[in-house]
């Protein structure tokens, strides 16, 4: 009973915040008088633009939405200008209308990493990756995933928890500049999950954690916002390599449900060095083996990008000035175009390759950054 009265309100809540979203001049209607008592729509209101009797609405308001059709989802979805993330999470806070919590606990599989993920992982040499399950526990990493969130790794507990490291941890607002949007991400993240799968004692135990440890996270959680965390930009300052501005990519572990597995790269007009990473406090900040390398890897995927746009699209390299430049004998330029390594005239310029013509100053030996043009 308990459970149900808790989707109850859960719906209640849901349906509530986002009524109050929408103005009737964004509904499309008319409005007359100056006086309304709610802000927002009118539940009355929502139910003449979902084509429902206002009393079906009052219902379903109050929570009684087990045994709503999805035309009728599809339609109240509609009236309150529902995202996709929001449609999903209404669809989903009606099949746990109806799902009992044993069924749901045998529905629910071990979350564990395969070790074809792992290897995957590993084989990711040149992009931090990791892998998580929808209470944002980090349950696998290669060597620059941990890298980049060295952070989020000394904190106890095991696995680390983004969710905890943001809400809890004073070194989450040095790690995340923008602490605001990825706290609000966060919480989103955590109600999405909690629509989805309502009874995982784990994830309740959490959020009843977090809500009582962090003022911040009680108000988000209170706006009932959901999200869906599919590709963007995300910005860090890391303690060893200051500050980077990256790329993601979530992707859904089709074979192991309710895993995702988040790889970053940089963006192609991403600036090539760090400086912080060479002053003495980034020296100094410097804890983790790959933690050094990587914003030179990165900075190396960027040049990298930024000389193949150079190139044009037939792959081939636009052809030298034939002419001979000043102190140049003539036909010397041309000896010297024949005499270039196979492969040179296409290589990334700069940090890329040691002075001595090879990626010896670079952890890994002669593999470098790994990234080829």
């Amino acid at each position: 009973m308990e459970c149900v009265n808790e989707n109850r309100s859960e719906v209640r809540d849901f349906l509530l915040t986002r009524r109050t979203k929408i103005t009737p001049e964004q509904a499309g209607l008319t409005v007359y008088g100056g006086n309304r008592r709610v802000p927002g729509l009118r539940r009355e209101e929502v139910a003449m633009l979902a084509g429902v009797s206002a009393d079906y609405y009052t219902r379903l308001e109050k929570g009684n939405i087990a045994g709503a059709s999805e035309t009728v989802l599809d339609a109240i979805a509609g009236a309150l200008r529902l995202d996709e993330a929001e449609r999903l999470h209404l669809f989903e806070l009606a099949r746990a209308a109806t799902t009992s919590p044993a069924r749901a606990a045998r529905r629910r599989p071990p979350q564990q990493i395969r070790p074809a993920i792992q290897l995957i992982l590993d084989g990711m040499t040149n992009t931090p990756a990791f892998v998580r399950n929808g209470r944002l526990d980090m349950l696998a990493t290669n060597s620059l995933g941990r890298a980049l969130y060295t952070p989020v790794f000394r904190t106890p507990g095991q696995p680390p928890n983004l969710a905890r490291f943001r809400f809890l941890d004073p070194a989450a607002r040095d790690l995340y500049p923008d602490w605001d949007e990825s706290a609000h991400t966060t919480v989103a993240l955590l109600r999405t999950e909690a629509g989805r799968d309502p009874y995982n004692k784990a994830l309740t135990d959490l959020i009843g954690e977090l809500s009582t440890r962090s003022d911040h996270f009680r108000t988000l959680w209170a706006a009932h916002d959901v999200r869906l965390h599919r590709s963007g930009t995300k910005r860090f300052h890391h303690p060893a390599v200051g500050t980077l501005d990256l790329m993601y990519e979530a992707m859904a572990l089709e074979a192991d449900q309710g895993l995702t597995l988040t790889a970053y790269t940089a963006p192609p007009d991403s600036p090539p060095t760090t400086p912080y990473a060479s002053s003495p406090a980034g020296r100094q900040a410097t804890t983790a083996q790959p933690a050094p390398a990587l914003a030179n890897i990165l900075s190396c995927q960027a040049d990298a990008r930024r000389h193949r746009q150079s190139i044009e699209p037939t792959g081939k390299a636009f052809p030298r000035d034939p002419r001979p430049q000043a102190g140049q004998r003539p036909g010397a330029a041309a000896r010297a175009e024949t005499t270039r390594s196979p492969g040179s005239k296409n290589r990334p310029p700069g940090r890329c390759r040691s002075a001595k013509g090879d990626n010896s100053d670079f952890p890994g030996g002669r593999s470098g950054c790994g990234v080829q043009a």
